[in-house]
């Protein structure tokens, strides 16, 4: 089953891609926008979910590549 990616602060500075239950980041990378580009491409690779982290833990922002629990309507 694939592994949702959460992008959140790296605790020694920066921004890391982590998937879901790991306890080590994926990648490390500098800026968020550099982290969510990474994280996007193994979410659709995986077919998971890309969830972005705001500075302080809380989540900003989920988009769903592979099996969307909740699909648009119309």
């Amino acid at each position: 089953m694939a592994k949702n990616q959460h992008i959140t602060p790296h605790p020694k500075g920066g921004w890391q891609v982590k998937g879901a239950g790991n306890s080590r980041a994926t990648i490390r990378t500098d800026t968020q926008k550099q982290a969510i580009n990474i994280g996007r491409s193994i979410a659709k690779n995986q077919q998971a979910e890309l969830v972005i982290h705001r500075p302080n833990g809380q989540i900003r922002d989920k988009n769903s590549y592979g099996n969307d629990p909740f699909p648009p309507k119309g």
